[in-house]
């Protein structure tokens, strides 16, 4: 039994902390007391894990840090973990380049996987599974998590913080064409694409390759899309605009603000997820190229619905996370430096059992 802590106890980590804890000693940390308060069973700390000292202090005696903060916290909080030579798992969605931290681990020692959520996560280890059995040419992934209740006007909501969502409306896509990075602002090449079970889904550019652009410059064609119900990116180019998503200061009456800051404000209320709400997470990933001398397409799909009083987003999200941490724990991934997911493949099988055990199913279709 090892000794965790899971920094952040929203909808996210406090899945996470709950899921460790059936094994482990977990420890949850979060500023929120309302977060804190909704886990039951596990240590509990509120504190400002922002704050280098106060975080460092906290991680000292534990096997294992598990990041789950605010993407715009992300980057300073993996750092400051480094330096304190813990090991971490983490699922911040931090804009900064997460290699620049790469020389720190190698030189702390230090075992430290980003992005390891469902999308970046197991898409990534699932593209590198295949790039060790296969020549890779096509790489492409739709994505979305999803309320099962449509209201107007977004027919969306949120499980992750509201700056980190609107930071995928405003953060420039890129992907892969042929080896070259294409940069198209977030939100273009909008399609109507058709699913199984759930019907007429739109898909649009974002940011979603991120490490993969380094990792997998050998494939010619990657690229990554969000799925949300159709409508929706025409509300959120209006709003972005118009200037709401704006991280710029505005003088009001004599106050600056940053109208994203006034944003998030307003919208969190409507994307919150409320007692009673449920979700499911849709993702399809096409995997093409050759496998023993034969042209070969792999295709995964998954449909996971919220169950056992969790929402999908959690689970797919949070799981993938927790399997990494038993890797780590466990020491069979012992690779020190940084590592995106993909980096994982190896250990494809072992995640996706984990997965399975928590009815979270990729299923696989194999097109010769």
């Amino acid at each position: 039994m090892a000794n965790i802590i899971v920094l952040g106890a929203g909808l996210v980590g406090g899945v996470m902390a709950k899921d460790l804890a059936n094994n482990h000693q977990v420890t949850s940390v979060d500023i929120s007391r309302k977060n804190l308060d909704k886990l039951n069973g596990i240590n509990k700390i509120c504190a400002d894990v922002s704050k280098k000292e106060t975080l460092q202090n906290l991680i000292k005696d534990f096997d294992l840090v598990v990041g789950a903060v605010p993407g715009f916290m992300g980057y300073q909080m993996m750092k400051d973990v480094i330096e304190a030579k813990k090991n971490i798992v983490d699922i911040s969605f931090y804009p900064e380049d997460p290699f620049g931290l790469d020389k720190l681990a190698k030189q702390n020692n230090v075992v430290a996987v980003m992005d390891c959520g469902v999308a970046p996560g197991m898409g990534n280890i699932i593209l590198g599974h295949h790039n060790n059995l296969m020549e890779i040419c096509n790489y492409e992934c739709l994505v979305g998590g999803l309320p099962e209740k449509r209201e107007w006007p977004y027919e969306y909501q949120a499980v992750f913080s509201p700056i980190d969502v609107i930071e995928e409306y405003v953060r420039p896509a890129r992907y892969v064409q042929n080896y070259n990075l294409i940069t198209k602002e977030a939100l273009s090449d909008t399609e109507l694409i058709e699913f199984d079970e759930i019907g007429t889904l739109e898909s649009w550019n974002s940011d979603g390759l991120r490490s993969l652009i380094k990792t997998m410059s050998h494939i010619p064609n990657m690229i990554e899309k969000t799925l949300r119900y159709p409508g929706c990116v025409e509300y959120l180019k209006v709003l972005r605009e118009s200037g709401f998503f704006s991280y710029k200061e505005v003088d009001i009456n004599g106050k600056k603000i940053r109208p994203i800051d006034l944003t998030s404000k307003l919208l969190f209320p409507k994307w919150e997820m409320k007692k009673g709400d449920k979700d499911f997470t849709v993702m399809r990933i096409m995997i093409e190229g050759i496998e023993n001398n034969k042209n070969t397409i792999y295709q995964y799909n998954l449909l996971d619905r919220y169950q056992n009083d969790t929402i999908s987003m959690a689970r797919t999200t949070g799981y993938t996370c927790t399997a990494v941490a038993n890797l780590i724990l466990d020491k069979k991934y012992t690779q020190v430096g940084i590592s995106p997911p993909e980096f994982l493949g190896n250990h494809f099988d072992f995640i996706k059992k984990y997965l399975e055990k928590r009815n979270v199913i990729y299923k696989v279709k194999k097109i010769l």
